[in-house]
Formats: C-alpha cells, sequence, structure tokens
C-alpha cells in the first residue's frame, strides 16, 4: 500500500486543495496517469501517479484543503506494506473546540490535540473553510450535522446557519465570558449593517484565500517603501512603431511596451545586483544575491493574481521576451501553468496601465526584494528646449524591502531604468 501526499507544486505553496479527483476509489492507475488536479496559491495543476496500482481511498475530498505532506490518497500497489502514521495532519481532519470548556484542561494534556465535542460529548470535525466561518460569523457548530465522510463539517453544512436570524448566532461575548450576559448591541449592529448594505456572503476560491493570507503577510511583514520616476516614454513609442513595422514585414509578432520594459528592467537588474535580491531572516544574518535575473510578471487571472516568471530576461531578445510572456499568459488563463514556471522569481513586473492606471503601488511577492508598479503613457505637454510639445509619459513606482535596499539604491535603480526608457535603442542593444 502507497500513501499519496499532497506535494510541494510550487515554492510557496504550503497548503493546497483538491479540485478533482480523476481516479476514483476502486480504479486502476498506471504511471503518468492524471490522478488529481491540486488547487494552490497560484494555479490549479494536475497531478501525475508515480506509482501503478489500484487506488484504494481518497483521504481527501474534492474542495477540501490540506498541508504539504500530508496524506490526500492511498494506493494499492500488491504490495503488504504496512501504512505509516500520518506525519503531518490533514487540515481537514483537525477538530475545531466549538465553545469553551467549563473546566480548564490539565497541564499534561497541553500537548494533546484540541477535541470539538457537542453538549452531550460528541466528538465535531469541520473543514479548515468551515473554522474559519465559524470564527468569523461565531457560529456554533453543534447544530450542525456533517454530511462529509465521516460526519465532517463542509461548507454546505453551515449555510443555513449562516442563513438564520441573528440571534440564533452565538454571541461573541457568550464566548468570551462563559456565563455572563450576553450583549446582543453587537450582533444586531452587524445585522442591521449588512441588511442597509444589502450584503451577499460569496465563497472564496482556495487559490483567493491563500492569496490573501500570503499578501497580508507581506504587507504586515515586509517593510515596504515606494519610489516613484516619470520617464519621457516619445522616443520608446516611435522605436516600438518603427520595430513592429519591421516585424510584421518579416511575418513576425509584435512586440509590446510591456516587452521592452521587462528587457529594461533586466538591463538595470545587471547595473543594481542588489536589488535583485532578498531577505532570508532576522537570525540569518545575511541575504540572497541572485546572479540570474528572473523577472515574473503579474497576470490578473480569472481566479486571482499569478506570476509566471520570465528566466534570464537580461540575456533574452525584445522578441524572445514577448513570444515568451504571451505563451506565458495565456497558460496562465487557462490555469495550465507548472510549477517550474511559477518559482525561481527574483523581481516582479505589475503593468496596469492598459487598464487607463497612471500610477500605483504593488506589494512585494515574497521572497523577492522589489516590484515595479508600471502606469500608463499618456500625451502631456513637455518643456524641451524653449518649446513646449506634446510628448508621451510614464510613471513607474518601485516598492522595495528596506531591510536589504535602501531609499538611495531605489532610486538609482529607477534613474537607470529611466536612462533605458528614455533611449530605447540601448534595450535592444
Amino acid at each position: 500500500m502507497i500513501e499519496i501526499t499532497m506535494p510541494r507544486l510550487s515554492d510557496t505553496m504550503t497548503e493546497g486543495a483538491i479540485a478533482v479527483w480523476h481516479k476514483q476509489p476502486g480504479d486502476r492507475v498506471e504511471v503518468g496517469d492524471v490522478l488529481v488536479e491540486i488547487e494552490t496559491d497560484k494555479a490549479t495543476m494536475e497531478y501525475e501517479a508515480y506509482d501503478a496500482g489500484t487506488l484504494s481511498k481518497q483521504l481527501v475530498p474534492e474542495g477540501e484543503q490540506v498541508l504539504i505532506g500530508a496524506p490526500i490518497a492511498l494506493l494499492d500497489d500488491g504490495k503488504d506494506t504496512v501504512v505509516p502514521e500520518p506525519a503531518v495532519t490533514p487540515l481537514a481532519e483537525v477538530p475545531i473546540v466549538v465553545a469553551p470548556a467549563a473546566e480548564p484542561a490539565p497541564a499534561t494534556d497541553a500537548a494533546a490535540p484540541a477535541i470539538s465535542a457537542t453538549e452531550d460529548g460528541a466528538r465535531l470535525f469541520a473543514s479548515p473553510l468551515v473554522r474559519k466561518l465559524a470564527r468569523e460569523h461565531h457560529l456554533d457548530l453543534s447544530q450542525v450535522h456533517g454530511t462529509g465522510p465521516g460526519g465532517r463539517i463542509i461548507r454546505a453544512d453551515t449555510d443555513s446557519l449562516i442563513a438564520q436570524e441573528p440571534e440564533t448566532i452565538v454571541d461573541p461575548a457568550r464566548l468570551a465570558a462563559p456565563g455572563s450576559e450576553p450583549s446582543d448591541a453587537g450582533t444586531f449592529a452587524i445585522a442591521a449593517g449588512d441588511e442597509k448594505r444589502g450584503s451577499e456572503a460569496v465563497a472564496l476560491s482556495s487559490m483567493r484565500r491563500i492569496i490573501a493570507r500570503r499578501l497580508g503577510e507581506s504587507a504586515s511583514t515586509i517593510p515596504h517603501f515606494y519610489v516613484t520616476a516619470t520617464a519621457d516614454a516619445e522616443n520608446l513609442v516611435l522605436l516600438r512603431t518603427d520595430l513592429n513595422a519591421q516585424l510584421v514585414d518579416a511575418g513576425r509578432p509584435k512586440v509590446s511596451v510591456n516587452d521592452l520594459l521587462i528587457r529594461a528592467s533586466a538591463l538595470a537588474l545587471r547595473e543594481h545586483p542588489l536589488v535583485n535580491a532578498s531577505y532570508i531572516d532576522d537570525a540569518s544574518g545575511e541575504m540572497l544575491v541572485h546572479h540570474r535575473i528572473n523577472v515574473g510578471v503579474a497576470v490578473a487571472g480569472a481566479v486571482g493574481l499569478v506570476v509566471p516568471v520570465i528566466e534570464d530576461a537580461d540575456q533574452k531578445t525584445v522578441s524572445q521576451l514577448g513570444a515568451e510572456a504571451k505563451t506565458l499568459v495565456g497558460l496562465a488563463n487557462a490555469k495550465k501553468l507548472t510549477p517550474a514556471q511559477m518559482s525561481g522569481g527574483t523581481f516582479t513586473i505589475s503593468n496596469l496601465g492598459m487598464f487607463g492606471v497612471d500610477q500605483f503601488t504593488a506589494i512585494i511577492n515574497p521572497p523577492e526584494g522589489a516590484i515595479l508598479a508600471v502606469g500608463g503613457m499618456s500625451r502631456e505637454a513637455v518643456v524641451v528646449g524653449d518649446e513646449i510639445l506634446p510628448r508621451h509619459r510614464m510613471r513607474y513606482t518601485l516598492s522595495a524591502d528596506h531591510r536589504i535596499i535602501d531609499g538611495a539604491l531605489a532610486a538609482q535603480f529607477l534613474q537607470t531604468l529611466t536612462r533605458l526608457i528614455e533611449n530605447p535603442w540601448t534595450i535592444l542593444a
């Protein structure tokens, strides 16, 4: 018997959700067969079987989320091998305490897992999403009958409880202080506000929940600072127009402004390698300076933000960067990116110029040390010599990790980037 565990499918992945099982218990599995689709913080990816056999049991149902290394299925390979105890408990199997215990637990039980129980002592198990909803909505899960495997409470089981009148929801004051008189003021205010706003609870995808957590951690743990610069992009526009005319005549794809910016950013990183770096941790006393320049391109997919990575961007032509970026964006929109295509980034570019955005700031994508937020180009009146002329102008903002990048270094990087944009033939050299 072989224990199949939740794999690590990206360098930032800590947990994954089962999107679709392609094999059911009793199905024959061959090496290379798609066993399951797994949803991570970046994409939904197919996971192929590495061993042949018969799928004996699915340990995690579709929609449930578990930590890396947690068992998700058992594969019968015909060998009498004893399946070891799981080293990591699946999130879906971790019980939740629905109310404070009347008596404090003895100190000797501190290391034991928390056990949920109804008033009659029955154990309750809930999925990670249900536990989150229970905390946010102060749900009393003892009122819920679980319909998941083994009686586990899943998201659908809580719909009726969430939709009930507010007075049936457990008051936070009652949970915080057992035996005290609860106040209905807080619950009434929440209910009245929701009714006044016409609110509707919309379930977040697993990817969106993970994105929310990771970006929240980035914003709260990394000391961001922001530096903005403006470039005269008139020559860049003219060069792109001429270049695309030649590419069309040659039957080759056009290049975009973003392709030129990827190349320019990669060249600027080559001149300022300390921006192409990562902070390790407070205890290490070191930082990582990356010798390869791998540029991530932020893509707004249907289910959330994903960042495919172009490796060695400084060593590729603008046409090569454009072709690769177009391929990666297509795969991202189709949720077909592989782990290799989303890992190893050292710097990220987020471009919202096509949406008419003039300027914005972006949150750093850990473990990178910086991200460039690019706004759109617009024609402005600019003083050129003794004349006022219409010129294309572009604004961009560097978000930097102040633990490893100082303001002067960030300014020098943007100074180099501006020089490249204003002298675009150096980008093609």
